[in-house]
C-alpha cells in the first residue's frame, strides 16, 4: 500500500485529487493539507509516508520549500509536484530540493498514475514538455539573494527584511543590489517580479 500526502491549498482540487486516489487499490491518502506547512507537520509525526504530492505555490510554505525541509530532514518520503506553473525556473529548484516527479494539473490522471509507479520504483518522472526548457536558462540567483528579492516583492523594507534574514541592512541592500543587475532590473520590485515570471522564486 502506497501512502500518500496532499499539499494543495485548492480545497475542491485537494478533495477531488483525494478521492480519485482513494479509489486506488494499492494507494491510501493518510493526510490532506492545504499548505506545505500544515504537511511538514504530519510528516514530521509520521515518518512511514512513502509519497507526497504538492501543489508549488501555497501560503505559509511552498512546495518546494516543502520538499527542501524533508531533504534536510532526510525524510524518506518523495516528492511528486503537482503545479499550474510550466516554469522551468520552477523544475530546476524543485529537482534541485529532491523532487522526483513533476507534473502540470492538467495532465489527465492515467499520467498521474503512471508518474506514481515510476517514483515509487526509484525513477524520475518529469513532464516531457519541460524537460529541454528547464536547462537552457540558469538560475542567476544565489539563495540569499532570492530570500531577500521574495521578502521584497511582499512590500518588506530593507529593515524589516534584515531583522528576518539576520543580517545587517547593508548587506541586504548589497544582495537587493547584485539582484537587480543581474536580472537586469531598475529596482527591488522589478526585479521580484522579474525573478517571479522565470520561476527563480
Amino acid at each position: 500500500m502506497i501512502r500518500v500526502v496532499i499539499a494543495e491549498d485548492q480545497a475542491m482540487l485537494l478533495t477531488t485529487l483525494a478521492t480519485m486516489l482513494d479509489l486506488e487499490t494499492d494507494i491510501e491518502v493518510v493526510c490532506q493539507a492545504e499548505n506545505g506547512s500544515v504537511a511538514l507537520e504530519f510528516l514530521k509525526e509520521n515518518k512511514e509516508v512513502d509519497l507526497v504530492i504538492s501543489d508549488i505555490e501555497m501560503p505559509e510554505m511552498t512546495g518546494i520549500e516543502l520538499a527542501q525541509a524533508l531533504q534536510e530532514l532526510e525524510h524518506k518520503t518523495k516528492v511528486i509536484v503537482l503545479t499550474t506553473f510550466a516554469r522551468s525556473g520552477y523544475l530546476r529548484r524543485a529537482m534541485d530540493a529532491g523532487v522526483k516527479g513533476y507534473l502540470l494539473k492538467d495532465s489527465p490522471l492515467e499520467e498521474l498514475m503512471h508518474a506514481i509507479k515510476r517514483v515509487m520504483a526509484g525513477q524520475r518522472s518529469i513532464a516531457p514538455e519541460l524537460m529541454q526548457e528547464s536547462w537552457i536558462e540558469q538560475d542567476p540567483l544565489t539563495e540569499k539573494e532570492r530570500q531577500a528579492l521574495k521578502l521584497a516583492g511582499e512590500g518588506d523594507t530593507t529593515e524589516v527584511i534584515s531583522s528576518k534574514l539576520y543580517l545587517s541592512e547593508g548587506t541586504v541592500r548589497n544582495y537587493l543590489s547584485s539582484a537587480s543587475a543581474k536580472l537586469g532590473a531598475r529596482n527591488r520590485i522589478e526585479a521580484s517580479r522579474i525573478a517571479k515570471q522565470r520561476g527563480w522564486l
